[in-house]
């Protein structure tokens, strides 16, 4: 270790402060296998394929080794003690959710600001006084098991609850008895993508196969089925509700309606490249009333239920709208008739309460939100504070009161009240965090185009006064798929880096939901590289316009944009000066071999198909290591409970990376313990954003000053300051 210790001193020294050009970090060897895989016709190695198995000896051993150097690395730069203080300082502010009205009660989750995990309160009525019912911080010593799902039962006697521990996907159910706050003796296991549905003295779940002990981890994760549990009683009593052995693939879950009069049954096989569902209803008043269709073929349509309306249900819908539309659908007669026209604005979120349809438009990726009758007419607008993003949308069918979250990227999460019938507007809770002056920060939304003349919107916040030279440092994020919206949202603990002069952009680049379905498709299966050409046009522009150069601009992904950081880099690796990569997809001939990554087959094709293994193993990060090349500065995370995105694709990016690539910088991998996709718990949250920022930071030649930064008084935000 010590040894380590004065080679890594050695270069962190002859870095200087920074840009040294001798980096002799000592990487553990990953020894080089003679795999080699046939894809139709087509020769493929696979030489780090013994770094799928993340419980081997031999992985051990080189995770071990791997962590030891990303360790002593990082614990050579000077700033990275202060750095986690002010980070701590930044997130230890409350902080809520909207509440849920449930049988007079209304339920919320509040972090007082360095909770491990939110806490789950209730209170009778809006004036009643707030009682804690659940704290998720001690499910786990450690802080690292997490609440899940969370559903409360129409007449609010008893909330169901699941567990994941350790940053697994795995989920175990439990119920609760809301007036005590006693949790009853139920227990479900092996609880994996779905919900839980309350109809009278019980609830629907979808669950697995209990895996092979030992292999929870690494489970196929197939023949989902439906089960109903009542409440009081063991598991094994649960009534098989629905199952599927033809199709081991399909996601099968259930909703009910908030008046508990229907089940809505929702089938999905994304791993056969579909991207819609089919959809069917049973009616709960009717006993032993089977499932009946209401759209029997899987498509790339996709429907979602939104309420019963007088025994006709509300449906949004995607199919002939590209950006959705909302129809009533009468079960009688099987008609359907559009109550809410398709917009050229996506629709994003429909909520039904008090007599009245909420809905959620995306305009430019910035929200509007319009009230509806049932006839579908327009009788109101919610007046969001600035342009920014309305988050979750709460109410009831009972009652005129709706909550809703709004934040943008220099607005924390603040929590609105609006009233239906009135249409007042006022704020119910509002964040302070502490040191934050909105004043001080400029943000703004600005387009570009693509390499093939695509508009694409990208917002931007950074310290007012920045001056257009160059010499800005900036971080570059996107994600880009699945039909997922990358907003303009608010994060304290990215104060830290505007703090220091640095420039946050966010790009809007194709895959994801900005525009619809269209915006989607146009970044799926044999078009993903369009997604890497707009995220590489991004950064083209903000060094074009004077915001940044190669030598300062650093980019940022996770997950699904984890591969769009791998990718870019292998593309385009001297443009970048610093790129972190969490949880990426990076193995795209393999993914989808283990646990539940075949889901991903729709939006990225499978090389099980000649055609797609083709267009795949073009842009796939861990088979497009450019041997030779000077890349930038490099830190790849993972962790040991990732379930979704196995280890193994960080563990073989890496492997292949320091192998291979003839840099003079950095090429880590950070392997966290006791976390799974994302953060398990502030705590680790706290941890990585320090590591992330401080890698960033240091080789982007920032020298931070937290001293002035921290000592601001704190500040009230998202009432009136900085709004306007």
């Amino acid at each position: 270790m010590k040894n380590v210790l004065l080679v890594i001193s050695g270069a962190l020294c002859a870095y200087g402060w920074l840009y040294g050009q001798s980096q002799h970090l000592p990487y553990p060897t990953a020894h080089k296998s003679d795999q080699v895989d046939d894809y139709h016709g087509t020769r493929v190695a696979d030489p780090y394929r013994w770094l799928e198995d993340d419980r081997s000896a031999e992985t051990l051993d080189w995770v071990k080794a791997e962590n030891r150097v990303t360790s002593e690395y990082l614990s050579q730069i000077p700033f990275r003690k202060e750095l986690r203080s002010r980070l701590d300082q930044l997130q230890n502010y409350p902080r809520y959710t909207p509440p849920v009205l449930r049988g007079g009660y209304y339920f919320f989750r509040k972090n007082d600001g360095l909770q491990n995990q939110n806490v789950v309160y209730v209170q009778q009525g809006l004036n009643g006084a707030p009682k804690l019912l659940l704290d998720p911080n001690k499910f786990s010593k450690d802080g690292t098991s997490r609440l899940a799902l969370f559903a409360v039962s129409k007449n609010g006697r008893y909330a169901a609850y699941t567990i994941s521990t350790g940053g697994s996907d795995w989920q175990e159910g439990h119920v609760l008895e809301v007036a005590s706050g006693r949790v009853l003796s139920d227990k479900l296991q092996w609880l994996k993508v779905g919900e839980l549905a309350w109809a009278g003295d019980g609830f629907f779940y979808s669950r697995y196969p209990a895996p092979q002990p030992g292999h929870e981890l690494s489970s196929k994760n197939e023949d989902q089925t439906v089960y109903f549990h009542r409440v009081g009683t063991a598991q094994s009593s649960d009534k098989l509700v629905y199952e599927d052995k033809a199709h081991t693939q399909r996601f099968n879950t259930v909703s009910t309606t908030d008046d508990e009069h229907y089940a809505f049954l929702d089938v999905s096989e994304r791993g056969k490249g579909k991207d819609g569902n089919a959809l069917y209803y049973r009616d709960l008043e009717v006993p032993a009333k089977a499932f009946t269709p209401i759209v029997e073929e899987i498509s790339d349509d996709k429907y979602a239920v939104v309420e019963n309306v007088g025994g006709k249900f509300l449906i949004e819908t995607n199919a002939k709208a590209p950006n959705s539309r909302v129809a009533l659908y009468d079960p009688k007669t099987r008609e359907w008739n559009d109550v809410i026209r398709e917009k050229p604005q996506p629709l994003k979120n429909v909520t039904y309460a008090g007599g009245k349809l909420l809905a959620e438009y995306s305009e430019d990726v910035a929200s509007r939100v319009y009230v509806y009758d049932v006839q579908g007419k327009v009788t109101g607008e919610i007046p969001l504070p600035a342009k920014g993003v309305a988050g979750e949308v709460t109410g009831s069918p009972e009652s005129p009161l709706v909550f809703y979250e709004f934040s943008a990227l220099n607005i924390p999460d603040t929590i609105y009240k609006y009233d239906l019938r009135s249409g007042a507007n006022s704020v119910y809770r509002a964040p302070h965090v502490a040191g934050f002056d909105p004043q001080r920060y400029e943000s703004k939304e600005v387009f570009y185009h693509s390499k093939d003349g695509t508009r694409i919107p990208m917002f931007l916040v950074y310290k007012k006064g920045l001056q257009l030279n160059g010499k800005n440092p900036t971080l570059l994020y996107a994600y880009g798929g699945f039909d997922i919206v990358t907003y303009p949202t608010f994060s304290a603990l990215r104060l830290a880096l505007l703090e220091q002069g640095v420039v946050y952009a966010s790009a809007n680049i194709r895959g994801g939901g900005e525009y619809g379905d269209k915006w989607h498709q146009a970044g799926m299966r044999f078009h993903k590289q369009n997604v890497f050409d707009d995220f590489i046009s991004a950064a083209e522009w903000l060094i074009h316009n004077n915001y940044t150069s190669r030598e300062k601009l650093a980019i940022y992904g996770a997950s699904n944009g984890g591969l769009l950081v791998g990718a870019v880099v292998n593309q385009r690796p001297e443009l970048f000066r610093a790129a972190i990569a969490h949880a990426g997809v990076m193995d795209m001939l393999r993914f989808q071999k283990f646990t539940i990554g075949w889901n991903w087959i729709a939006d990225y094709g499978s090389s099980d198909d000649p055609a797609q293994f083709k267009n795949l193993r073009a842009y796939s990060p861990v088979h497009n290591v450019k041997a030779g090349v000077k890349y930038p500065a490099m830190l790849v995370t993972t962790a040991d409970h990732d379930d979704r995105v196995i280890p193994g694709h960080s563990f073989k990016y890496a492997a292949a990376l320091q192998a291979e690539v003839a840099s003079d910088r950095p090429v880590l991998i950070r392997i966290d313990t006791n976390s799974g996709h994302g953060a398990s718990s502030t705590t680790k949250q706290l941890e990585q954003t320090t590591d992330d920022y401080s890698f960033l930071l240091y080789n982007l030649g920032v020298k931070p000053n937290f001293e002035t930064e921290s000592a601001g008084s704190v500040a009230k935000t998202g009432v009136k300051a900085g709004i306007r």
